[in-house]
């Protein structure tokens, strides 16, 4: 697709390793935020485009970033694509979710020791235990027990597996049969996301652009992680922090510096002031 001349008319942007460099488990990451980073995304706001930000955190753990940046219309997408909200109010405009005996039958055996924490949408989470994580230090935490927490539907499923590798649980999860679910797996840490089949940023970014009416050769997607590939793909033109691992770097039509250098700053300076 060839990127048309002009600045673009929708943007997406990562959060985590993108909007800043703090440790995602900070629960005031959002005030992490550079001053150039804040007055790029600021011009790029003003200008009319639809800047949306595509995170895989919950809606709860999103909602003080937009605060943070006044971004209070328009949406943002969150839980990788599963979780729609409105930037104004923070309520759900849309979501997808799954059912989660199947796969708790199937995981419980599996991974002894696991953590399963599922998004309580537009609440917080309903979980077997604690674990250090955006998701926990924003909305409500409920505590259950395994089996309590396979009877109600979700719209994402992090799976935790202390002491373990994120190799071991890639392959672990690389050989189970989960009919309509899709694994996203961070191989750099035990952490493993899941979601319905067929969601992800792009898919979602993808209905909302059709619904706002931009053209696809007028967007935009920055980001740094692996749920971000199908977004730098999904957008005219893509461009990758400059710290993002070489798959994501391989994906991009453009490198800009690492978070450490406000790199999201550089890349939206080419279109706006």
């Amino acid at each position: 697709m060839v990127f048309e001349s002009g600045h673009p008319m929708m943007i997406a942007l990562d959060i985590d390793g993108t909007l800043h460099v703090a440790e995602d488990t900070n629960p005031l990451a959002h005030e992490t935020i550079s001053i150039a980073v804040r007055s790029a995304v600021r011009a790029a706001v003003r200008s009319g485009a639809h800047v949306v930000l595509c995170t895989g955190r919950l809606a709860p753990a999103t909602r003080p970033f937009l605060l943070e940046l006044d971004i209070m219309t328009g949406f943002a997408i969150c839980s990788n694509g599963a979780v729609l909200i409105d930037a104004a109010t923070g309520k759900i405009a849309e979501q997808v979710v799954f059912d989660l005996r199947t796969p708790i039958a199937a995981l419980r055996e599996q991974l002894p020791g696991a953590i399963f924490v599922a998004e309580n949408p537009g609440i917080g989470v309903r979980a077997t235990g604690r674990v250090d994580d955006a998701d926990m230090h924003h909305g409500e935490v409920e505590l259950v027990d395994i089996d309590e927490l396979a009877t109600t539907p979700t719209t994402r499923l992090a799976i935790h597996w202390p002491g373990r590798s994120g190799q071991e649980l890639t392959e672990i999860l690389s050989t189970l049969d989960l009919p309509g679910i899709r694994s996203l797996c961070y191989e750099d840490e035990p952490l493993a996301d899941l979601t319905a089949a067929g969601v992800s940023k792009a898919a979602m970014l993808e209905r909302l652009r059709i619904e706002l009416g931009v053209a696809a050769t007028r967007t935009l997607a920055v980001g740094d992680g692996i749920n971000d590939l199908e977004m730098l793909d999904w957008a005219a033109h893509g461009v990758a922090m400059g710290h993002a691992p070489a798959s994501v770097l391989a994906a991009a039509d453009q490198i800009c510096p690492p978070g450490t250098e406000n790199g999201l700053a550089t890349a939206l300076s080419t279109w706006f002031r």
